[in-house]
This record gives C-alpha cells, sequence and structure tokens, in this order.
C-alpha cells in the first residue's frame, strides 16, 4: 500500500511539472506580440495583429513609431518590420532623382 502511494505521488509530480513546462512556454510565445500600430497612449501601442485581435502592450520606448507602422513587441522592445513597402519607396526616389 505504501508503495503504491509513493508511486502515485511520484507520477502526479511529474504530470504536474511537465503542465507547469508547457504552460510556461506558451507564455513566453505570447510576450511576442506582430501587427500593425493602430493607437499610440504613452508608452502603450495597441497593435492589430494579422487575425484582427488588437493586443495593448506597454513598451520601453516609442520614439520613431507612429499609427500604421508594421512593428514587432518582444520583451517591452518594439521593433518597425521592414518589408517590401520601405524597399519600393526607396528604389522609387531614387529613380526620380536620377532623372
Amino acid at each position: 500500500m505504501m508503495k503504491k502511494a509513493i508511486a502515485l505521488i511520484v507520477v502526479l509530480t511529474f504530470l504536474l511539472g511537465v503542465a507547469f513546462v508547457s504552460f510556461a512556454a506558451e507564455a513566453k510565445k505570447a510576450s511576442e506580440v506582430k501587427g500593425t500600430v493602430t493607437k499610440i497612449e504613452g508608452k502603450k501601442l495597441t497593435i492589430k495583429q494579422a487575425d484582427g485581435k488588437e493586443v495593448t502592450v506597454e513598451v520601453k520606448d516609442v520614439k520613431g513609431i507612429k499609427v500604421g507602422d508594421k512593428v514587432t513587441v518582444k520583451d517591452g522592445v518594439v521593433t518597425k518590420d521592414k518589408g517590401k513597402e520601405g524597399t519600393s519607396g526607396s528604389k522609387k526616389k531614387k529613380a526620380v532623382e536620377g532623372c
């Protein structure tokens, strides 16, 4: 009887440990937010994600960020995503300058 109780405690401890690690990994994934800035209030950004959900996150610094920018926020640090829009605009500018 005592051996069964000890075995049960060991198994339950293992299962709880696995569940805790799983939840911690999901929480870490959720700490990164990608999307388009829809609102800026002080150091809080509201970001519309690709799935249409809006998320408000607090960041350390909002310098250089404006509504409409595509950004990634990870651990309170916001960075602009560089996509095709930024490169095509600079190519058009260079073409105009060369004329």
